[in-house]
């Protein structure tokens, strides 16, 4: 598949899907309260899709593909449904992709669960029960998806729960999300350092509407950045927003794109008088998942940059850092990895020639695309968008690219 702007120029107006991690919390707590909540504005990803199947089916095997967070909130789900008895399974990439922490955590509450395959990894069987609750210690510096699969079983479990988080917390932004999600169906949650305590409590019934997806925007944002001019306008965004990723305007401002808020919407549009800095650093502990765009931003602009607290790029749909490291020697740009840091050494002018590879990861695939703004550029897989971003390129469409699927 090969995408491009002739123009390069961008405009027009995007109502990109509602969050993928807002709408997964929320289907797993819509269940949990016995469906006492709506949901507007819900994700229309694969990933939210998987979620919502698994949660209503009656099979004794789930299989759930490459959904990561759907093994781990389901994970615990499934320890406190009384009476179930499944396996949860997905492809060979999950298998490989650790999920001791959270296994240890459940089962120091009583949770009944037995790896099928190797010690520490999925396929795993859980034999569903009531669960007291209590107190656990669990390592918060691997996946912030651990700490929110057991907060949000905690509101049901009697004696309520009790969580300190060991070690540096990674991605702290999506346990706040899971939080404030929380706070706002009427759980009172305390939180003291690196210690949240969730009373037992039912959630009220509400009816809540998810914000569009803020790590999908990265994507538009990268375009912008790199465009010779831009005006796009996305819908349903606003700027106290639960999402961690919504820190792209304090990002990209440093790559030369203006955000102005509106009512329920954002305006992007390129600074006319940014001057491209040499090097920039930044640190994404925080917030992973724009690590590949903002890389693939700055080698578009040439400009040297490094970003450090990536550790947990290693354990995603592929090994994030390896896989930009090889795709970005395709396109001139010389770079350096190490087990949670990513640096660009040098990017020369080389014609793009080889086809963009993926690693069947969403990310990979649409953060390379941005860079058909300077170039046409080919992207293996193309399909692979789904997973988060089933209209994504259906927007490049509708902001000036070419999309040609034809091999």
């Amino acid at each position: 598949m090969r995408v491009y702007n002739p123009s390069k120029c961008v405009s027009g107006t995007l109502h990109i899907t509602g969050s993928k991690s807002e709408t997964n919390r929320l289907l797993i707590l819509k269940h949990l309260s016995k469906n006492n909540i709506e949901i507007k504005n819900l994700s229309n990803s694969k990933d939210s899709e998987m979620m919502s199947k698994a949660l209503s089916t009656e099979e004794s095997l789930i299989n759930i593909g490459m959904a990561g967070t759907a093994m781990r909130f389901l994970t615990s789900f499934f320890a406190i449904k009384q009476g179930s008895d499944i396996v949860l399974t997905g492809d060979s990439r999950m298998k490989e992709r650790p999920i001791k922490v959270l296994v240890d955590a459940l089962r120091d509450i009583g949770a009944n669960i037995e790896y099928t395959e190797i010690e520490g990894y999925p396929p795993i069987r859980i034999m569903g029960k009531r669960l007291e609750g209590g107190q656990i210690d669990i390592a918060a510096n691997i996946s912030s998806q651990y700490i929110t699969s057991i907060l949000l079983i905690a509101p049901f479990l009697k004696r309520g729960l009790k969580i300190n988080m060991k070690e540096r917390v990674a991605s702290m932004p999506y346990i706040q999300m899971t939080i404030s999600l929380l706070q706002e169906l009427g759980v009172k949650v305390k939180i003291d350092k690196n210690c949240i305590q969730v009373p037992f409590f039912n959630p009220e019934a509400k009816t809540l509407s998810i914000e569009s997806d803020w790590s999908s925007a990265s994507y538009i944002y990268s375009v912008v950045a790199m465009s010779k001019k831009a005006n796009v306008k996305l819908l349903s965004y606003k700027k106290n927003s639960r999402q961690g990723d919504s820190i792209l305007p304090d990002i990209y401002k440093k790559l030369g794109v203006q955000t102005k808020f509106g009512e329920d919407y954002i305006l992007l549009k390129k600074d006319e008088h940014f001057s491209i800095p040499e090097y920039l650093e930044f640190d994404m502990i925080e917030t992973p998942d724009l690590a590949q765009t903002v890389v693939v931003t700055c080698v578009g602009l040439k400009i040297k940059c490094k970003i450090t607290g990536l550790h947990t790029l290693k354990i995603k749909e592929t090994d994030r850092l390896v896989a930009l490291k090889n795709e970005l020697e395709k396109i001139g740009a010389k770079s350096q990895i190490t087990n949670s840091s990513i640096e660009i050494l040098s990017v020369s002018n080389k014609k793009i020639e080889e086809r963009i590879s993926v690693y069947n990861d969403h990310r990979m695939a649409m953060s390379f695309a941005a860079l058909g703004v300077l170039c046409p550029i080919e992207i293996c897989d193309y399909n692979v968008v789904n997973k988060s971003y089933p209209s994504f390129w259906k927007d490049f469409e509708n902001i000036n690219f070419v999309v040609d699927f034809k091999e």
